[in-house]
């Protein structure tokens, strides 16, 4: 297996969008940049969130997408060329995925060092911007979500960087598995409870499969995957 490296590293600024009916603000769409971005632990510079309650933050700092989702979504929604940084992701990465990768590993990328710390939660924007009914349902079917990191240590970065693993303490929590585990949350409260006993998960889920595990949570699926 070839070595993951960073593709293509994109940022975006807040703007405002609109569509039925309904106007609001979002970072989502992000271009790429050249040469080396300075990271720090509230993510990339010059990168900005609009809702920073589910954008952003500690555990939620960069947001990383497998390339070899791209030729499948392409395929699928009969789209000629969908651009890096058209699911929203810092960092489009190559030769990982959601199989690949588990919550709390460590990646160090030039000087920076990285902690996966959750699945993305898709969410109705993905469907809004890429003019896809329903593609945020889509995307976590697939289980092809992308994951959050936090810096654990600051740097800098730039294409081509070497993605390298250097640390791996729950082999048994994968990026994928993590996902599925939340979105039967409600049906298997033991296992939520397992999952959120993972010392290098990020505390929002650990909370909310908390929650499940104590019966205390009743949402359901749709409603969990509400997020970024």
């Amino acid at each position: 297996m070839e070595k993951p490296k960073i593709v293509s590293i994109q940022i975006g600024k807040v703007a405002s969008y609109s569509g039925d009916g309904k106007e609001w603000q979002s970072g989502y769409i992000k271009k790429p940049v050249e040469g080396r971005i300075r990271v720090s632990v509230t993510g990339l510079e010059g990168d900005e969130q609009a809702d920073i309650r589910n954008h952003g933050g500690p555990d939620k700092a960069v947001l990383v997408y497998p390339e070899s989702h791209y030729q499948k979504w392409q395929e699928e929604l009969h789209i000629e060329k969908l651009d890096y940084g058209s699911f929203g992701e810092n960092i489009t990465i190559s030769n990982l995925t959601e199989e690949d990768v588990c919550i709390g590993d460590v990646f160090e990328i030039g000087d920076v060092k990285l902690q996966i710390s959750q699945p993305r939660q898709p969410c109705w924007k993905i469907s809004k911007i890429l003019k896809k009914d329903g593609l945020d349902k889509r995307v976590q079917e697939t289980g092809h979500t992308g994951w959050y990191l936090r810096v654990l240590q600051e740097g800098e970065i730039e294409s081509d960087n070497e993605f390298k693993l250097i640390g791996r303490l729950f082999p048994q929590w994968t990026v994928l598995k993590a996902l599925r585990i939340m979105e039967n949350a409600k049906n298997n409260p033991k296992v939520a409870g397992e999952l959120a006993s993972c010392l290098l998960l990020s505390e929002s889920w650990k909370k909310t499969l908390r929650s499940f595990a104590d019966g205390k949570n009743s949402q359901s699926k749709d409603d969990r995957f509400k997020g970024p």
